[in-house]
């Protein structure tokens, strides 16, 4: 278990999100899917905490959850010393204006059949927070905020390239002035040349509004970039937590250590060079996950202990979290 202190934001503690799936002739047997299971972080204000691993490891699943998209199946979500993990709509509305989330497609998040402006605006009229002119000079402030001009907002989203209504998406969820906001790989269907700019905007947001983000993402580059602390996340299970800058160099988890080994080297003779470590096979099925340890099935460090003990996330080093039964030993040097 992570430990938090004062300046703590935002705490998950043994979050799972478990979807039901029914199986059988007559679909009478009843199947969980655990996509998030046993979740353990916490984020201080200020902070950005990156969320990085393959597709299907539970990444998106663990934001949705976090903003309650998703009903929490066990665990408590604590923003701000006050469990949110199971109020109902009433009582989770102040927490609306809180956290807000900056989804991954930004065409298929916004409405195509509304205006930008009515776009942006539509959060301030949920929140009774701007009407009149009032409210039209904050669209506009916000359009400026994100690089866009106020002649923009009485166009439609089809209208604008990618990189722009990613924007637009991100006026959206400034527009109730939030504490804490959930980047859910927000920079995936961009360009490459656009992904820096979105980013680089995003960091100065946060410097400018003083804001906490929680960073998902596939691109390891831009997280390391981004953010200041990192959760590795393996078939629903947090595998390491560290600082940005200590991960990078010396990554300790078999997994972690996989993943960095992938990020390609703009040198093409340095690249062929690389001493890469492969991983074998396919991500097991959440809905039937290996016995002790998620990750044995691909390691090549596996021993009889990983299939019988599942490891805990335990701090091998000061802000240094791994779950691996060798952690201790890869740490040292010890084992190789």
């Amino acid at each position: 278990m992570e430990n938090k202190n004062d300046n703590t934001l935002i705490e998950i503690k043994n979050l799972k999100k478990y979807f039901s799936k029914n199986k059988g002739f007559f679909k009478k047997k009843m199947q969980h899917l655990k996509a998030v299971d046993d979740v353990s972080f916490h984020i201080k204000k200020g902070e950005t905490f990156g969320l990085v691993g393959e597709s299907g490891c539970g990444k998106s699943t663990t934001g949705r959850t976090i903003i309650r998209l998703y009903d929490v199946t066990g665990g408590d979500i604590i923003y701000d010393g006050k469990n949110i993990s199971h109020l109902n709509e009433r009582e989770l509305e102040p927490y609306r204006r809180k956290i807000q989330m900056i989804f991954q497609d930004p065409y298929a998040s916004l409405n195509t059949r509304m205006t930008v402006g009515d776009i942006i605006g539509e959060p301030l009229d949920i929140h009774n927070l701007a009407k009149g002119e009032a409210r039209q000079k904050r669209i506009y402030e916000l359009l400026d905020t994100v690089g866009l001009s106020k002649e923009h907002a009485s166009r439609y989203p089809h209208e604008f390239s990618g990189g722009q209504r990613q924007r637009i998406g991100i006026a959206r969820a400034l527009a109730v002035e939030p504490e804490f906001i959930i980047c859910d790989e927000p920079i995936s269907a961009l360009d490459v040349s656009i992904q820096a700019q979105v980013v680089n905007m995003l960091d100065d947001l946060q410097k400018k509004l003083g804001l906490t983000y929680l960073f998902i993402a596939h691109d390891l580059s831009m997280v390391k970039h981004i953010s200041d602390r990192i959760g590795v996340l393996y078939l629903g299970k947090m595998v390491e937590i560290a600082e940005s800058d200590p991960l990078y160099d010396k990554p300790i988890h078999p997994y972690t250590r996989a993943l960095l080994s992938s990020i390609p080297i703009p040198d093409p003779e340095l690249n062929a060079k690389m001493d890469r470590e492969i991983l074998k096979g396919d991500v097991p099925s959440p809905l039937n996950p290996p016995s002790g340890c998620r990750f044995r099935t691909r390691c090549k460090y596996a021993e009889e202990i990983c299939s019988e003990k599942e490891p805990l996330l335990e701090e091998i080093a000061p802000g240094r979290f791994v779950a691996c039964h060798f952690s201790r030993q890869f740490y040292d040097g010890t084992k190789k």
